[in-house]
């Protein structure tokens, strides 16, 4: 991860927003700390929760599987699963 000090920052603000908006993450310190991150919208959206959750991904794939009309039937494993009931213990 790239670091810039605060007044490196202010001097470098195009760079900085560039390299964010191509994915890399930036470190912005004041006396050698870390005080923020810079990235880009798509990877804070994702932090954030904003994209990408499990529900919406859940939704847009079962819309998918109605357009392309495919079905999944309620036990896909059912014929493949050992139904045994496990290997024999010593007690």
């Amino acid at each position: 991860m790239r670091s810039y000090s605060i007044a490196d920052a202010r001097d470098n603000l195009a760079k900085i927003v560039h390299d964010a908006e191509n994915g890399k993450q930036i470190e912005i310190t004041r006396r050698g700390d870390p005080v923020a991150i810079v990235l880009s919208i798509q990877q804070y959206e994702t932090l954030a929760g904003r994209k990408g959750a499990f529900w919406n991904r859940w939704k847009e794939f079962r819309k998918y599987l109605e357009r392309e009309k495919i079905t999944i039937s309620a036990d896909p494993f059912q014929r493949i699963r050992d139904r045994s009931s496990g290997r024999k213990t010593i007690l």
